[in-house]
């Protein structure tokens, strides 16, 4: 009975290990047009591998075999960029170290600290770019930018991103209920989708976030448009006010999202037994 239980436990780790390669791989996927176009090239190689194979061309499914089994490596050397930045995804994870989840009151203080600073930083035509870190960690960009370790304030927000000041072309980045660092040089998005006009700080706001789960929050100096970047996509020209609730949406702990689905499924579930009555 017992070896039952183990081999049966042994096949769930081994299905679930498959299904989460799998999730990364698809994640990966959508988030990178050259990985799209050569999954498709992949697909239709395969297609015509089992057609020749149908009709007896054996010329075409000799080469089609040989293509098959170098194909393999072939893929690693094209991905060589993508997969070693996987792996330092992987790498940069926090599992035993994560942050302390933030007090509600805490939460609601760093959205409206941010916030008063996006809004007069908009109004004035002030460039910046706030990157807070969540689940993955910035070490690797903190260690390389000049240390704050300061409370979040407006006040500090803006004046780092004052035109005078030296660390204003880079970006903030906070790690909890403060601010890490300043002048922090994010990786530039190669995604050719990015509207043309948008600027550095626009492609280092899509980077970043293509390479974490970092919420990244950009104001154009040019136009004052907001816009956040999260997962790879950039959410642009955003008002204040949807900025505001994106945060708070995204900032939400993990255990909130829950708690809001159950009661969702309760007020649901309530309303039906009411037209239930009724009827």
């Amino acid at each position: 009975m017992s070896l039952n239980i183990l081999t049966i436990l042994q096949k769930l780790i081994d299905i679930s290990l498959v299904w989460i390669l799998i999730y990364y791989i698809l994640k990966s996927l959508k988030n990178n047009i050259k990985m799209v176009l050569i999954f498709k090239g992949v697909i239709i190689i395969l297609i015509i591998k089992i057609l020749s194979d149908l009709i007896h061309l054996t010329t075409v499914g000799l080469l089609l075999e040989y293509l098959i089994m170098w194909g393999p490596l072939a893929l690693i050397i094209i991905f060589q960029p993508e997969i070693r930045n996987i792996l330092e995804h992987l790498g940069r994870k926090q599992i035993l170290t994560k942050h302390r989840v933030l007090t509600m009151d805490e939460r609601e203080k760093m959205i409206y600290e941010i916030m008063n600073a996006i809004d007069y930083l908009r109004k004035s035509r002030i460039g910046a770019l706030i990157v807070i870190e969540r689940d993955v960690s910035l070490n690797d960009y903190i260690v390389r930018s000049k240390g704050i370790y300061a409370d979040i304030s407006s006040e500090l927000l803006v004046s780092l991103f004052f035109p005078r000041n030296p660390l204003h072309d880079g970006g903030v980045i906070i790690q909890g209920n403060r601010i890490t660092s300043a002048g922090a040089v994010f990786p530039i998005s190669l995604n050719a989708k990015i509207n043309k006009r948008l600027g550095t700080r626009h492609r280092a706001a899509l980077g970043i976030s293509e390479e974490s789960d970092a919420i990244a929050i950009v104001v154009s100096e040019e136009t004052g448009k907001i816009s956040i970047a999260i997962g790879g996509v950039l959410n642009h020209g955003l008002s204040i006010d949807d900025a505001r609730i994106m945060l708070v949406e995204e900032l939400k702990p993990k255990t909130e999202f829950l708690l809001d689905d159950e009661f969702e499924d309760e007020e649901e579930e309530n309303k039906d037994g009411e037209n239930n009555e009724d009827n």
